[in-house]
């Protein structure tokens, strides 16, 4: 990428903080800075469309009013982020209706929105597409990846469908249960079959997630089991720094299994993933594991009084059998990421 900021690159370094915004307000500034850097589009009450033209990579991302609130810096999508840092274009679809059922982005309007970029060849313009999502969102972002051929998809525990038919067993999202999920754009597995590469991240040990991500089997995609990162991973990757590097190695086409591994390294300096992994971990019945993993922990961190207590439990189980911990190995301190 060239050295040379961009003008969106200069305009994103000091946009306002927006994410304490009402929703309306909040919905009034993502308007202005699309219409000012591109375009802005309403589709429907409940949703709408930003697009920032920079350079011929394209970064598509389906995002939730309520997530990009709390989940980034300064309130604004995800995707807009990521592009204004780096200067890419970008294409975000937005929900803001009244509840979540509008973050599975299932609206004639969002059809016939991405039925004209197709026949417009808006996506032939750009050398690299890549759509991400999480949740719903990522049902949306596999969903809608279909109008863009040769995409790259990276979608974080998604759904494949709510069709009752096929998804009886998910009793998460009772607000869909009159969605239909069975026209246009409909099971997102399917929808996938123009992608170049797709990647479903989800934690196989939240069933439902489990389920949906065995739906997506054709051999182009890559599913990614992200062990004890819970039933929300997509928070859990960013508050490891993950998520970036990621998008990064997609944008640049260099993403790989290898390098989502790289990345989500980073969990192991994230004391909430070593609180799971040690709930994980029985010390007076995995005694030896319990106690190498917390002296690791203790050796970085003074003050953790539950690794503490732990240690202590699994080393009290290894001297009544008799054993002892072999010694301690020097630590390399692995920083964290900060999104």
């Amino acid at each position: 990428m060239s050295t040379q900021e961009t003008e969106l690159q200069k305009a994103m370094q000091d946009i306002e903080d927006i994410s304490d915004f009402p929703k309306d307000e909040w919905c009034d500034a993502i308007k202005e800075l699309g219409e000012e850097l591109g375009y802005h589009q309403a589709l429907g009450d409940h949703h709408s469309v930003a697009f920032l033209d920079e350079k011929p990579v394209l970064l598509v991302s389906f995002e939730s009013y309520e997530r990009i609130t709390e989940r980034t810096p300064k309130g604004y999508p995800i995707g807009m982020s990521l592009a204004g840092e780096h200067g890419w274009s970008s294409l975000t679809l937005i929900s803001h209706g009244p509840d979540d059922s509008g973050d599975w982005f299932r609206s004639k309007h969002i059809y016939r929105y991405f039925d004209r970029l197709v026949d417009e060849g808006f996506f032939e313009d750009f050398d690299q597409v890549v759509f991400y999502g999480a949740g719903a969102c990522g049902y949306a972002a596999a969903a809608y990846s279909v109008a863009a051929p040769g995409a790259t998809v990276i979608t974080i525990s998604p759904q494949a469908t709510l069709n009752s038919r096929l998804a009886s067993w998910d009793h998460r999202f009772p607000k869909t249960r009159r969605m239909d999920f069975t026209s246009r754009y409909g099971f997102a597995p399917d929808m996938l079959e123009g992608a170049e590469k797709a990647y479903v991240l989800y934690d196989p040990k939240v069933e439902e997630d489990a389920m949906h991500a065995a739906l997506f089997n054709a051999p182009h995609v890559t599913r990614f089991p992200c062990r004890l990162f819970g039933i929300d991973p997509e928070y859990e990757i960013m508050e490891i720094g993950a998520l970036t590097p990621i998008l990064e190695a997609a944008m640049q086409g260099r993403l790989s299994q290898r390098e989502i591994t790289r990345a989500l390294r980073k969990r192991r300096d994230h004391m909430g993933y070593n609180r799971r992994l040690l709930a994980e971990l029985a010390p007076s019945s995995r005694p030896y594991q319990t106690a190498i993993f917390c002296r690791h922990i203790l050796q970085e961190r003074r003050n953790a009084p539950r690794f503490r207590r732990a240690y202590e439990v699994a080393v009290r189980a290894l001297e009544e059998q008799g054993k002892s911990l072999p010694p301690a190995r020097p630590v390399t301190s692995h920083a964290s990421e900060t999104v």
